[in-house]
């Protein structure tokens, strides 16, 4: 059965479940801090995607499996669970994003799911694509069958919005605390249509009591709601700043050119506070200019930032991937820019880096799209960030490796540091294990923390690993070249041998 009216108004009814600044549960067996915990036994767990799997005969219907540390099981989470208000149907592509956070503050994690092709059926008709978000709770007895379930159109999430077809609510993801401890999560609705423009797109905030959506024709945020900007196609955030990725943005007469907005967590006048907005063409970015069909923020990371002098991580830097970005005359060759975000709202760029940057006999290549995925990461949280401690990993999914074309890679380096100082390629064969193959687009899953780096090959065509895999490698695994990286896949270690496309998002 697909969403129809009667669920959708439970869950308008039920949006004050959320638990999204809800008073702090009692800690039962829950150990929190870890991250990723969804038992709370004290011990990281991982959520893998596999949005194409076949689920009750649909094909991609999509699920999320969730390897608990410790060797203590597999559990799956897809709309077959209890207490989802939807069945899975084909193409619902549920796990097209996921993040995790501690939406109740009772200590073990909560896993946020998207399905942005969800079809809702509302008073006026099916809305095909529409899109749902679950928000399925963790417990000490673990997560999956018997957990609670939030599940959430966009109605009923916020009742002062309209679920529509094309919408796509749940494309991105961003969950977390913000300083001071009160959890949020934001929702990407690219799809979104503002009045009569399509695709213009819109977030949706939720921090306590307030729920709220964003588009760019409200008050300070910058831009102007347009036909394909996209607002909310991609999504980052840490404990102070938010970042949103406008990929369709028109710079000037240069279509599709690209741009992020960017907040802080302060709620004026019923909103995030807005602090700046930034295209390739913004006087702080000095090392390229808004070219049509860039896509400027399809890609985005960010983590906090300690700066020399500071006390605490009052910063933050954002890797902001431009996969089409050419390169001299090298068309699509991709290019990660490096900003940092001051408390002020202040914006500057720290780094500006494609292939060139990692050493070697790397050069750009046509329509490799570097910068498809990034990932940034502190080695040591806490501490000043220097250019040894902050990490960040780029995905080159078009990469050819030998003969083998769209093999893809990952490319490791300092986000701080000289371009190609220390700088690391990793592929199938060099770095991790198995052999390349041709359309493997290694990198599609990208995922990193202050210990791993996860690398999800969703596509591989390895036999054994046809339904995806991913690689769990330390930071000092990828330093030294030694120690065994870890493969988890379908079929292995107690993760059922099911599924079609397992890495494509990992938290």
């Amino acid at each position: 059965m697909r969403w129809g009216v009667a669920a959708a108004l439970v869950v308008a009814a039920a949006t004050t479940s959320l638990g999204v600044g809800a008073p702090p549960a009692a800690a039962a067996a829950c150990t929190a801090g870890v991250g990723s915990d969804f038992n709370g036994d004290g011990i990281r767990d991982m959520a893998v995607a596999d949005p194409e799997a076949t689920v009750d005969g649909k094909a991609n219907a999509g699920l999320v499996r969730v390897v608990l540390g410790g060797d203590k099981g597999v559990t799956e989470i897809s709309q077959e669970l209890s207490g989802m208000t939807a069945s899975p149907e084909t193409g619902d592509k549920f796990g097209a994003s996921i993040a995790v956070y501690d939406a109740d503050s009772d200590g073990c994690d909560d896993l946020v799911v998207g399905t942005p092709y969800e079809d809702v059926t509302t008073a006026e008709g099916p809305q095909a694509d529409a899109g749902a978000v679950y928000v399925i709770h963790g417990r000490p007895a673990g997560i999956g069958q018997g957990s609670t379930i939030k599940s959430y159109t966009q109605a009923g999430l916020d009742s002062g919005t309209s679920t529509e077809a094309g919408d796509l609510f749940g494309y991105a993801l961003a969950a977390g605390t913000k300083a001071g401890g009160k959890p949020y999560l934001a929702i990407g609705v690219p799809g979104e249509a503002i009045g009569d423009i399509s695709d213009a797109g819109c977030i949706h905030y939720v921090q306590g009591t307030t729920k709220t959506t964003v588009n760019q024709d409200d008050p300070d945020v910058p831009g102007a709601a347009e036909t394909n900007d996209r607002l909310g196609q991609s999504l980052t955030a840490t404990s102070r700043y938010i970042a949103v990725g406008v990929p369709g943005e028109g710079i000037g007469d240069e279509s599709f050119a690209g741009s992020v907005t960017l907040f802080n967590h302060t709620i004026e006048d019923g909103r995030p506070t807005v602090l700046d907005g930034v295209d390739e063409n913004h006087p702080a970015l000095v090392s390229g200019a808004s070219t049509e069909g860039d896509r400027f923020g399809t890609a985005l990371s960010m983590v906090p930032y300690r700066p020399s002098g500071a006390d605490s991580e009052t910063d933050a830097l954002l890797a902001v991937g431009t996969p089409n970005e050419n390169v001299g005359s090298v068309a699509d060759a991709g290019a990660v820019t490096i900003l940092r975000i001051k408390p002020s709202g202040a914006v500057t760029e720290i780094n500006f880096i494609d292939r060139l940057a990692t050493g070697g006999d790397e050069r750009p290549t046509a329509a490799d799209h570097f910068g498809h995925r990034v990932a940034l990461a502190s080695t040591d949280p806490g501490a000043v960030g220097t250019s040894e401690s902050i990490k960040l990993a780029v995905s080159v999914p078009n990469q050819e490796v030998g003969a083998a074309e769209n093999a893809g890679a990952v490319h490791i380096l300092s986000a701080l540091g000289t371009p190609g100082r220390g700088a690391k390629v990793l592929t199938r064969g060099r770095g991790l294990p198995g052999a390349a193959e041709e359309r493997d687009f290694t990198g599609l899953g990208l995922w990193a923390n202050y210990r791993l780096l996860y690398v999800g090959v969703p596509y591989s065509k390895t036999s054994g690993d046809r339904k995806g895999l991913v690689y769990a490698a330390t930071w000092t695994q990828i330093e030294s070249g030694t120690g065994t990286v870890r493969t988890v896949k379908p079929g292995a270690d107690g993760v059922p041998d099911e599924g079609k496309a397992f890495g494509s998002d990992i938290r």
